[in-house]
């Protein structure tokens, strides 16, 4: 599903709202996100998941072009753990 999806399903659920409400409303919800991650905090939505940020330390790499050894910077990244009712469903669903 992508954000205009979410959009427009959120628009057809609830009629009272106009799409540029729910465009904003999503909006909001993954910048909320994003800011809060890049602040280094965890953001739990309960029976969902949570985002938290994983270190990678610096390593060195290897050029597959050249198979030169290339140095590689430690950096955070995002990881998403899904919370147990997710799983769950998930498992059901049979995917």
């Amino acid at each position: 599903m992508t954000r205009s999806e979410l959009s427009t399903s959120l628009a057809e659920r609830f009629p009272g709202l106009l799409r540029a409400d729910t465009d904003m409303a999503v909006a909001e919800i993954l910048g909320a996100i994003a800011r809060t991650l890049s602040q280094g905090g965890r953001v739990e939505i309960r029976n969902f998941g949570s985002f938290t940020l994983s270190y990678r330390p610096p390593r060195i790499g290897r050029n597959p072009m050249t198979g030169d050894k290339v140095s590689v910077p430690g950096k955070y990244t995002p990881h998403f753990r899904p919370g147990r009712p997710l799983r769950e469903l998930v498992d059901a669903g049979g995917a």
